[in-house]
C-alpha cells in the first residue's frame, strides 16, 4: 500500500531541463506560407536492474511528427508506435502523443486538440505547471516521454512583441499515471477504481498566463483552477467481518486553485531563476487526501564554471494551518468494541502520515536542494549530465547521471542511470526497489 502512495513524487527530479514540446513545434511556423515537414526517430530503449525487476521497460519505438502550415491554419500530430517488455509483460503500443489543429496569427493563436504544455521557468521543479499529466513509470533516458497530452483549448493573445496571454480551458480531467499492480499491497489491502471528478462543464480546469519578456528580464503571473494531475489517497472502507481488517483504498482528485510567478533573470554571465506557487485547496481538514494549503518555491541559479554548466537549487515548501498528527491511543484494551476503534484509528493514521509524506506536509516546512551539472566535450560529440536531489527535511538522496555520444548527425546513443535512496518508511525507500536502475538507449532521427 505505501509504495503505490509515493512514487509518482519520486521521478520528478528526472525532469531537469525538459522543454515543452508545444512550444518548440509553434517556433517553426512561417506566417502566410505553405509548409509541409516530417520527421520522426527510430529508437531501442531498456531500462533495468532494479530490485523488483531485472527488466522494468524495454521496447522498440518508432515516432512520427508532422507539420503543414497553410496561411493562418496550422495542424501538428505525433503518432509512436512501440512494443517491448514493460514490467515484466509485453505490450503493444499505438499511442497518439499530440494532436492538434488551430488559427496562427500575428497577434492571435487558436489551437485545440491534444497537446503538451509546460509552464514555469526554473529546470525541473514547476510550481506553477499545473496543465500536464505524467506517466510515473514510463522508464527511459529522455525526462520529456513522462509528459502526456491533454486535450484542451488554448488561446494565444500577443499584446506587443514582449508581452503575451496564454488561456487554456481543459473540458475533461486527465489524471497521472499509476500502476498499482506492480506492488505487494498485502492480501488485505486493495484499489477500487480511482475516484476522479464527473465529466461536466463545472469540473472543467481553467488556466492563464500574462508573460513578459524583455531583454533584460523575463517573468510571468499565473492562474489555475481544476483538480490537481497528482492523486490523494483515500480509505474507502475498512470491513471487519473476518476478525481483520479488509482495508479498500482510492486513488481520489481534489480540486485547487494556484496563483503563481516566475521569473529569469540574467547578471553578466549568471541567470537567476525564480518561481513560486500559492495553492489554495478546501475541506483538507475534512479530506485525508486533499493537502494543506502551501506555498511551493523553488529559487535557482545558473553559471559555466571552466565549461561545467551548473544549475542549482532551492526548492522549499510551507504548509499552512499545519497541525501534527496525534498518534491513537488505545483507552481500554480489554473492550473489543475500543480495539476495533483502535484499528480504524491507526489505519487512518498511517494512511494520513502517507498522503502528507506525498505532498511533503509531514512537516510544517519542507527544504531541499537540487543540483545539475553539465558538460559538452569533442565538439558537443559528448555531452555528459550528473542530476542530483536531496531532501534536507526528509533525508532522501537522488543521483542520476547520464552519458550521451553523438555517434552521427542523426544517431546518437545515452547510458545511465538512477540511484536513490531515503530512511526507512520514508518516499524513496519504498520507491527505490522499481525506480533503481540502469538505461540504454540508441535512437536515430529523420
Amino acid at each position: 500500500m505505501k509504495k503505490i502512495i509515493i512514487v509518482f513524487l519520486t521521478f520528478s527530479y528526472s525532469l531537469l531541463n525538459a522543454q515543452g514540446i508545444f512550444e518548440n513545434s509553434l517556433n517553426d511556423v512561417e506566417k502566410n506560407k505553405t509548409t509541409i515537414d516530417f520527421s520522426g526517430y527510430v529508437r531501442a530503449s531498456a531500462f533495468g536492474g532494479g530490485e523488483d525487476y531485472d527488466y522494468s521497460s524495454i521496447f522498440g519505438e518508432t515516432s512520427i511528427q508532422g507539420k503543414f502550415s497553410n496561411n493562418n491554419m496550422y495542424l501538428f500530430t505525433e503518432i509512436e508506435l512501440r512494443s517491448g517488455l514493460q514490467f515484466n509483460k509485453t505490450e503493444n503500443v499505438i499511442e497518439l502523443t499530440e494532436a492538434y489543429v488551430g488559427y496562427i496569427g500575428e497577434k492571435f493563436d487558436l489551437l485545440l486538440g491534444n497537446q503538451i504544455v509546460t509552464w514555469g521557468r526554473t529546470d525541473g521543479f514547476n510550481p506553477t505547471n499545473n496543465i500536464t499529466p505524467n506517466d510515473y513509470f514510463f522508464l527511459t533516458a529522455e525526462p520529456d516521454d513522462l509528459k502526456l497530452s491533454n486535450f484542451l483549448v488554448r488561446i494565444k493573445y500577443r499584446i506587443n512583441s514582449k508581452i503575451d496571454l496564454d488561456l487554456i480551458a481543459i473540458p475533461v480531467y486527465k489524471p497521472s499515471v499509476y500502476r498499482y499492480d506492480l506492488f505487494e499491497m498485502g492480501e488485505n489491502v486493495s484499489f477500487s477504481e480511482p475516484s476522479l471528478p464527473d465529466k461536466t462543464f463545472e469540473n472543467a480546469s481553467l488556466a492563464a498566463r500574462l508573460n513578459f519578456e524583455f531583454s533584460k528580464i523575463g517573468f510571468s503571473a499565473s492562474y489555475f483552477r481544476g483538480y490537481d494531475s497528482y492523486f490523494g489517497f483515500d480509505v474507502k472502507s475498512i470491513d471487519f467481518l473476518s476478525g481483520t481488517p479488509i482495508i479498500t483504498n482510492s486513488a481520489t482528485s481534489y480540486l485547487k486553485n494556484t496563483i503563481g510567478a516566475d521569473f529569469a533573470l540574467p547578471i553578466n554571465s549568471w541567470i537567476l531563476r525564480g518561481e513560486t506557487a500559492y495553492n489554495i485547496s478546501k475541506d483538507y481538514k475534512k479530506f485525508i487526501y486533499t493537502p494543506n494549503p502551501n506555498i511551493d518555491y523553488v529559487i535557482g541559479v545558473e553559471h559555466n564554471f571552466w565549461g561545467v554548466t551548473t544549475i542549482l537549487q532551492y526548492i522549499g515548501k510551507y504548509n499552512l494551518d499545519f497541525n501534527k498528527l496525534q498518534l491513537p491511543v488505545l483507552d481500554n484494551p480489554t473492550d473489543p468494541l475500543a480495539q476495533m476503534q483502535f484499528a480504524e484509528d491507526m489505519i487512518i493514521y498511517e494512511s494520513t502520515l502517507f498522503n502528507r509524506k506525498t505532498f511533503y506536509q509531514q512537516e510544517e516546512s519542507n527544504h531541499a536542494v537540487a543540483l545539475l551539472l553539465s558538460k559538452a566535450l569533442a565538439y558537443d560529440t559528448w555531452n555528459i549530465e550528473l542530476a542530483g536531489y536531496y531532501n534536507i527535511t526528509s533525508e532522501e538522496l537522488m543521483i542520476r547521471p547520464k552519458v550521451t555520444w553523438k555517434i552521427t548527425d542523426a544517431l546518437a546513443t545515452t547510458v545511465g542511470g538512477n540511484y536513490m535512496k531515503g530512511p526507512d518508511n520514508s518516499i524513496f525507500a519504498h520507491s527505490s526497489p522499481i525506480l533503481n536502475g540502469v538505461f540504454l538507449e540508441l535512437k536515430a532521427i529523420f
